[in-house]
Formats: C-alpha cells, structure tokens, sequence
C-alpha cells in the first residue's frame, strides 16, 4: 500500500490556528479512508509566502506537488480528495484535478518523480 506525505507550512502568516487545521486534516482524512496513508508533517517554510498557507505532497516515486493560497480548515475535504487523487494517479501524475476541488486552482509547482 503506498503512503504518501503531506506536509503543511508552519510559518505562513495571518491569523491561523495550528490545533484546528491539524484536527480539520485528520478528520477529513479519516473520513476519505486514508488516515493509515497519508502522514500529515510540518514544514518551516515553502516559500509561498505571498499565499499563504502553502501545503506539499511528495511520495517515493511519485511527482510532488507544492499548493499555496489554501484555507487549511476550509479546504480539508479538497485536501483529502487531492490526497486520494494522487494515490489513484500513476507515478502520482495527476492529469485531471477536477475531483481536488478548489485546489487544483492552488497548485504552483508539479515536480516529476526522479
């Protein structure tokens, strides 16, 4: 079973509520079937600073992904939908994001596997 990692900018500015975005995540990845598959981590800085928050997706063998201008908490079931879209993709090449909802409008950077 694949596992992928998601990681969440710590130092984006503006008002944000670290406990709640974790708890909004988790819940939402529980929801979708996917907590024992995605580690959700920290990251200091993805240097997406003009939109916060900035979010990433990285998995062995699979193209990353980098996202900013995400609501953490308002976003999580997007979150979790990408999460799964990307698991469903081949090498993690995510080809059509509509199911990532308002996410695919956040993604700034698509990485190919090494």
């Amino acid at each position: 079973m694949d596992q992928i990692r998601l990681l969440i900018c710590t130092s984006c500015a503006g008002t944000r509520d670290r406990m709640a975005e974790q708890l909004a995540v988790n819940a939402a990845l529980t929801r979708a079937g996917l907590a024992d598959r995605v580690e959700v981590a920290d990251h200091s800085c993805f240097s997406g600073c003009a939109e916060p928050t900035a979010l990433a997706l990285q998995s062995a063998g699979r193209a990353s992904y980098v996202f900013s201008g995400v609501n953490v908490v308002a976003d999580a079931d997007d979150i979790a939908a990408t999460c799964q879209t990307y698991l469903d993709s081949p090498a993690g090449w995510i080809e059509d994001a509509r199911p990532c909802g308002r996410l695919r409008m956040c993604l700034r950077a698509r990485i190919p596997a090494l």
